[in-house]
């Protein structure tokens, strides 16, 4: 057992991440039932909607789970209120600083990680006192850095310069991958993208039917003079690059972007005017299979592939 695997008390070091719109209690609880950290992603939640998911994933499983807090979107201190109220015992924050929560929530005995794409903030996160970083590479899909530094780089950059444990996050999706990033000097692994592509997970069915139909390629990084975020080709994606393209500045593109753009896409199913946002890993998800399937798949594999090494750091 890992530090991962100690400080969330899980069995497995893999972690769902916390993607808005569509990361509820069904997708958190099948995650953590079947040995993984499940996560609720609060950044598109009203608080009395985040109120209603912790309690439900509660009554589903009695293994740990986590909650996400964007720090960019409203309502952080309803959505702190009731994570503390209701004992979640782990939060994951990301997209600000970690600073002003993290010795409120951990005071309350409620463990912080945070989720960065450079050492410069991995430093500052661990800083902050968080228990752990999860360091996202370029490859990730939704927000982003604007460093653009991929995984293979991010990772063993942020586990040389930090103290504290690191999930590797940004590109991984079975069990090759996730030896990798072991290897990288990770303890854990995050993995959105691919949970995407489950029943559990509760976007609309033509979203996940063009991840699977997705192409090597199919992805980019838009809007890095707004708020980076990866998303797959489609007409709307499109638009943003032609106005990226033209010169187009920050009152414009937000403009373009309006509101409500990744629930129109990735909750609705508009395919043509709504935000798609996946990983560069999904021109090689090819199938919807079930969250605990896909967690079994991964731990399988992974055994098989580190099966005989003598190296601690790759047993589980």
């Amino acid at each position: 057992m890992n530090r991962i695997q100690s400080l969330f008390g899980i069995r497995w070091p893999i972690v769902q991440a916390g993607m808005i719109w569509c990361s509820g209690w069904e997708l958190a609880s099948a995650v953590s039932n079947a040995g993984g950290l499940g996560v609720i992603g609060a950044g598109s939640m009203y608080p009395e909607v985040l109120r209603d998911q912790i309690l439900k994933c509660q009554a589903a499983t009695d293994r740990p789970f986590a909650v996400n807090v964007p720090l960019i979107y409203p309502a952080i201190e309803e959505h702190m209120q009731t994570i503390i109220e209701r004992g979640v015992p782990i939060v994951f924050t990301s997209a600000g600083s970690p600073a002003k929560w993290t010795p409120l929530l951990q005071a309350k005995g409620i463990r912080v990680v945070h989720v960065v794409s450079s050492v410069k903030f991995a430093l500052k996160a661990e800083a902050a006192g968080v228990v752990a970083i999860v360091a996202e590479g370029f490859e990730a899909g939704g927000h982003n850095g604007r460093e653009e530094t991929t995984t293979m780089c991010l990772v063993p950059a942020v586990a040389d310069a930090v103290k504290i444990p690191v999930l590797a996050a940004g590109g991984i999706h079975d069990g090759r991958t996730t030896l990798a990033a072991f290897a990288l000097g990770a303890e854990g692994v995050q993995i959105g993208s691919r949970f995407v592509a489950t029943p559990e997970y509760f976007s609309h069915r033509a979203f996940k039917g063009r991840i699977v139909d997705a192409a090597e390629g199919e992805t980019l990084l838009r809007l890095k003079d707004l708020t980076p975020v990866r998303l797959l080709d489609n007409p709307f994606s499109q638009q943003v690059a032609a106005a990226e393209e033209a010169g187009a500045g920050v009152d414009a593109l937000r403009d373009l972007l309006g509101r409500g753009r990744a629930k129109k896409g990735m909750f609705e199913g508009d395919l043509t005017e709504g935000e798609l946002e996946i990983g560069q890993v999904s021109g090689q998800i090819k199938f919807i299979q079930p969250a605990a399937t896909i967690v079994e798949d991964l731990v399988a594999a992974y055994q098989g592939f580190t099966a005989g090494m003598e190296d601690p750091h790759f047993r589980w």
